[in-house]
């Protein structure tokens, strides 16, 4: 694979050692989402996580995008311990060095396409502000969407939906680009030119992703894929994903072999949206995000 090219900015190498992230349970128990986790994601790399609903991804991702902290061992981004940051601090580097891409699009009722995708630039500084109106233009041209700047997300198709929140998700030229179920809420079809489009913009940028996913058809595109369950994160190697690509096609599975079908709800239960703690529900990421708020 060769070397994509890197962009300005302070994160790149992700590194999590002996993570681990437990909750409070409402009858005064605990429950261990994350368990040991150790994980070193380098800068322009693919990293692909695959689990069953519950498996605690969402909760890495949080973790990963300082939308969460873990509660034992360390992250470091670039070697800096991430335990060390102030709120202030976390929410600065969020904001500008990491773009999200959400299983449910999130995007502002009644506003246009380009306003949302214009929307993580109200927070910039300097010209990122000023010139917000025409790199949000230009982002969701690069998606094709040109046509499209004044739409409402309500005379959105699905997949044209999915392409604004790509386009929002890169118009600050983050880094690293964390997406949560990209395809999960979208048919075969158009869950595939979905990424296609996403793994083209982030090369071209030189930018980090980690893809979450219960699909191991589109976890397969990654440069590396590892699995999450029961808090406990493993490599896959490149048979274990072709045998379970393979097989996805027996009734009643999803693509992750022998677990039940996931469908195209909205996000995971149980300790998956505990794992969250204070940051669960995406109406609530998606205004930390957007606002820059710790």
């Amino acid at each position: 694979m060769s070397a994509r090219p890197r962009p300005a900015g302070p994160v790149g190498e992700l590194r999590l050692e002996q993570v681990g992230r437990r909750v409070a349970l409402p009858d005064g128990g605990s429950l261990d989402v994350l368990t040991g986790v150790d994980l070193v994601v380098r800068p322009g790399e693919h990293v692909a996580v695959v689990g069953r609903s519950g498996s605690g991804k969402s909760t890495l991702l949080n973790i990963l995008g300082l939308l969460d902290t873990p509660t034992s061992g360390r992250y470091l981004l670039d070697g800096m311990d991430a335990a060390r940051l102030s709120g202030r601090r976390r929410a600065r580097l969020r904001g500008d060095s990491f773009g999200f891409v959400f299983q449910q699009f999130n995007l502002l009722p009644r506003r246009t396409a380009t306003e949302n995708v214009a929307s993580p630039l109200l927070y910039a500084r300097g010209r990122a502000f000023w010139t917000r109106g025409r790199r949000a233009r230009e982002a969701l041209e690069r998606v094709g969407l040109g046509h499209r700047l004044e739409a409402v997300p309500e005379r959105l198709s699905g997949g044209e939906q999915q392409r604004v929140a790509v386009a929002r998700a890169l118009v600050r030229r983050p880094r690293v680009l964390l997406a949560d179920e990209p395809t999960g809420a979208l048919d075969v079809d158009t869950g595939a030119a979905v990424m296609d489009l996403l793994e083209d913009l982030v090369t071209a940028q030189g930018t980090t992703l980690v893809t979450i996913t219960h699909d191991l058809s589109v976890a397969a595109r990654a440069d590396r894929v590892l699995r999450l369950d029961h808090g406990v994160l493993t490599p896959m190697g490149d048979r274990d994903v072709a045998g379970a690509t393979a097989d996805r096609q027996e009734p009643g599975t999803s693509p992750v072999a022998g677990s039940p079908a996931a469908g195209t709800g909205g996000g995971g239960t149980g300790a998956e949206d505990l794992g969250a703690g204070p940051t669960a529900g995406s109406r609530t990421r998606l205004g930390r995000l957007v606002g820059g708020a710790s």
